[in-house]
């Protein structure tokens, strides 16, 4: 293979990682706005 070739896998590798990581903190980011959502709902029932 060419060096081009190793450069384009290696690419798509990083850019993989990076679609995979952002997919990761935007499950957590709504599993915490979701724990948020809870929680307000506690403190309102607390309230009055």
């Amino acid at each position: 293979m060419s060096p081009t070739t190793y450069i384009f896998i290696a690419n798509v590798a990083v850019w993989l990682g990076v679609a995979g990581y952002l997919a990761f903190l935007a499950s957590r980011s709504a599993g915490l706005e979701k724990r948020i959502r809870q929680l307000e709902l506690l403190g309102d029932d607390h309230d009055g």
